[in-house]
C-alpha cells in the first residue's frame, strides 16, 4: 500500500494516527508539497481528481481519498481495535461526535488557515473576514468540547475512538492560527494531555 500525503498536514496524519492504533505498518508514505502544488500534477489528479491528501493506493492500483474513507477502509480490514464502534449504538454515537469535530473544528481551523495566511493564495481567493469567522467558531467548539469533557473521559464514549483522533489534530493544528485552549478549559486540556501520551501520536 501506499499513501500520498503531506506530513505536517492535519488530515494525513489523522490516517497515520489511526493506521498506527490498528498497527498497520506495510505502508509507503509519499510525500507531496502542497506549497508547491506537487498534488496538482496529472499523475495525482489520476489518483483523486480534487487533488487533495491524503490518497490510499492499494496494491492492486484502486485509490481511495478521504481521510475518513481511508479510515473506514483499514476499520473493516483490520477490525482490532476498533476505533468506529462494534454495536449499533457505538457506531451512530461515534459518527455522531467525528462529524461534529471534523464539520464544527476542523473545517473552521482549516478554513481559518487558508483565509488568514495565504498559504494557497496561488489558487484560491482568501477571504480574511472569514478567516477570521472560521477561528471564532473553532473556538467555540473548544469550548464545546471542554464542557462535554467534564464528564467524558474520551469525545464518544468511554475510549479511544475516531473521534478523537479528528479532535486532536483539529486542537494541534489549530495552534498554527494561534489557537489553543485557555486555561480555564481544565477538561480539554486533561483530555489532550492524555490522548497526545499515545504512542500512535508520534506517527
Amino acid at each position: 500500500m501506499k499513501i500520498y500525503e503531506t506530513g505536517p498536514a492535519p488530515n494525513p496524519r489523522r490516517v497515520r494516527i489511526f493506521a498506527a492504533e490498528k498497527g498497520i505498518t506495510d505502508i509507503e508514505y509519499i510525500q507531496l508539497d502542497l506549497k508547491k502544488g506537487e498534488n496538482l500534477t496529472p499523475e495525482h489528479k489520476a489518483r483523486n481528481p480534487l487533488t487533495k491528501v491524503p490518497v490510499l493506493e492499494l496494491d492492486d492500483g484502486t485509490c481511495i481519498s478521504e481521510t475518513i474513507a481511508i479510515c473506514r477502509y483499514f476499520e473493516e480490514t483490520v477490525p482490532e481495535p476498533s476505533l468506529m464502534g462494534e454495536t449499533a449504538i457505538e457506531k451512530a454515537t461515534i459518527e455522531m461526535w467525528q462529524r461534529w469535530c471534523d464539520f464544527y473544528f476542523m473545517l473552521p481551523v482549516g478554513m481559518c488557515f487558508q483565509h488568514s495566511t495565504g498559504y494557497f493564495a496561488d489558487r484560491m481567493t482568501p477571504v480574511k473576514e472569514w478567516g477570521d469567522e472560521s477561528g471564532k467558531n473553532a473556538a467555540k467548539f473548544m469550548a464545546f468540547l471542554n464542557q462535554h469533557l467534564e464528564s467524558n473521559d474520551y469525545i464518544a464514549g468511554d475510549k479511544f475512538t475516531v473521534a478523537d483522533i479528528t479532535a486532536v489534530c483539529a486542537l494541534d493544528f489549530a495552534r498554527v492560527v494561534g489557537l489553543r485552549p485557555s486555561e480555564d478549559q481544565t477538561h480539554l486540556l486533561r483530555w489532550h494531555k492524555q490522548v497526545s501520551a499515545r504512542p500512535s501520536m508520534s506517527a
